[in-house]
């Protein structure tokens, strides 16, 4: 087998960026996009204060989350551990984009030239096939392939070698067969202490960072670093493109598909439990069924490339943008039917699809495993919840129009009243989740300045709201819809802020500081965390 990875010796590496202009003169990018770029990263305070440069970009996972959540099939991973990119499927849905822990992949709508208007080496090399798509860097897969067919190793001949190693000024870059035990990089893994970024997310990357030489070293050679001791704070001049900043791609009008796919499908729910108890008017449904659809449409709104939409059904196996297509598919027939012929049981199974399709939202930002705010495992429950509140929450709403509902307005609002309840306890799990296992400082002082006005309209005024009807026995007034709009609104709301205000990337981080001169390596560092 073949496993190619590379190397970026943290001792060697001088921040010339000579690697990210190779990359760019080599790939014609954009200058909007750094398939290869070096990081400035200062650490300490005065007079203790060290200054590492770090080589980043795609790390070639070998279990690569872009691949897992991609549903159209564009990214691949080849079975010499290359991932890649097909520019001709992918959608632009830039879900690829917040499941790389690694701020590896870059999405841009537009041509864009370095001195605003183009030059002609510019217009001869651009590519149209990169706009509105996902890209990244491939390790010059181009040229690895080339000198394989002709006899070249790659890592060892640079005419097969990718042309940021081949560039490199100081040898601190290097590339190989991890699987060939004489090979350069598996020889340099043996001889020095090394580490792999972000590690513990399990992503497995075939990219190494080598920080200490094994003489004079307390550690044993080719020791991997799997966890950093106490962190030092980061220098703020130089950890600016460092820490954790916010995602780029996915914005209201994804936001807004969670929010019309929660509100859609509780109220579909809640819709079919009507029809079943005291029947109603298909006007819940339609409403639901609408609801739904303007969230699908605002996803389309979203993507680079909405002609290619068709293709997210391509990957039910692995994708769960494809799963939540899939159960669309399947939930709008069904729920048109059931609304023609006022059928219960039609709209029951439409239900019944609806929290498929509530849960496949839910694990949409699960498997988002670059954003820490939506991978935690406790997100799915609160969405969840938070959908089954919603829809409690529009029945209210609905039972000062419609009649026929008055019969179970009580058990409405006491199910409203407990979902709500339920919601407001899985947030504070949730946060104190966060504030546990480590997220970035600015999303956990998003959610602390959302949390107090969140319980208040979500949980705090429509109790107060449905105790009071109860008591007064007005339950047609005005008390019950003020209090589903407050616990329907606070959903909206906080998928709102969870998407666009919470939804800060992983930035980067060093397991450990490399040995300058005859000093030690330093503990690790991990900007904005």
């Amino acid at each position: 087998m073949t496993r190619w990875v590379m190397l970026a010796d943290l001792e060697r590496c001088v921040g010339c960026q000579t690697c990210t202009a190779a990359c760019r003169h080599a790939n014609a990018t954009s200058p909007a996009v750094q398939w290869r770029k070096v990081l400035d990263v200062e650490a300490g305070s005065y007079p203790n204060v060290s200054r590492t440069f770090v080589p980043v970009g795609c790390q070639h996972c070998e279990d690569p989350p872009c691949m897992h959540v991609c549903p159209s099939t564009a990214t691949r991973r080849r079975a010499d551990g290359i991932v890649t990119i097909d520019y001709d499927i992918c959608i632009g849905c830039a879900y690829c984009d917040v499941a790389c822990p690694y701020q590896a992949r870059f999405k841009i709508d537009d041509a864009r030239f370095a001195y605003g208007a183009a030059i002609e080496n510019e217009v001869e090399r651009a590519d149209s096939r990169l706009l509105g798509v996902a890209q990244k860097c491939t390790f010059c897969v181009d040229r690895i392939d080339f000198g394989l067919a002709n006899g070249l190793t790659p890592g060892t001949d640079p005419r097969a070698t990718p042309a940021c190693v081949n560039a490199c000024i100081a040898d601190a870059l290097h590339f190989g067969d991890l699987d060939e035990p004489d090979s350069n990089v598996s020889r340099l893994l043996r001889e020095q202490r090394h580490f792999r970024m972000h590690e513990e997310i399990g992503t497995a990357p075939g990219f190494y960072y080598l920080y200490a030489k094994a003489d004079g070293s307390a550690e044993a050679p080719g020791t991997s670093a799997s966890a950093a001791p106490a962190s030092i704070e980061a220098g703020r001049i130089r950890s600016r493109g460092v820490e954790p900043w916010h995602q780029q791609h996915w914005d209201w009008k994804a936001a807004g598909n969670f929010i019309c796919g929660g509100l859609g499908t509780g109220l579909l729910l809640f819709a079919s439990l009507a029809s079943l108890s005291v029947g109603t008017s298909s006007a819940l449904e339609w409403l639901a069924l609408g609801l739904i659809a303007l969230g699908l449409f605002l996803v389309l709104l979203k993507i680079g490339r909405p002609w290619r939409f068709i293709y997210v059904l391509r990957q039910p196996q692995r994708s769960w943008m494809t799963r939540e297509a899939w159960v669309a598919a399947a939930l709008f027939p069904i729920g048109a039917l059931a609304g023609w012929f006022d059928e219960p049981v039609l709209l029951l199974a439409a239900a019944v699809l609806g929290l498929f399709f509530l849960f496949s939202q839910a694990m949409i930002l699960r498997e988002a495993k670059g954003i820490p705010a939506w991978r935690a495992p406790l997100v799915v429950p609160l969405i969840l919840t938070t959908g089954l509140a919603e829809g409690s929450g529009l029945l209210l709403v609905a039972g000062a129009a419609l009649a026929v509902l008055a019969p179970m307005l009580k058990l409405a609002a006491a199910a409203a009243v407990v979902l709500a309840a339920l919601r407001a306890f899985l947030w504070g799990r949730y946060r104190a989740a966060l504030r546990v296992e480590g997220a970035p400082k600015l999303t956990l002082a998003v959610l602390a300045a959302f949390s107090p006005w969140f319980l208040a309209i979500g949980l705090v005024l429509p109790t107060a709201f449905i105790v009071l009807a109860l008591l007064s026995g007005n339950l047609a007034g005005g008390l019950l819809p003020v209090a589903g709009l407050c616990i329907a609104g606070a959903g909206a709301a906080l998928k709102f802020v969870l998407v666009t205000r919470a939804g800060y990337n992983q930035g980067f981080a060093l397991v450990r500081t490399p040995v300058r001169g005859t000093g030690e390596a330093g503990p690790g560092i991990k900007p904005g965390w």
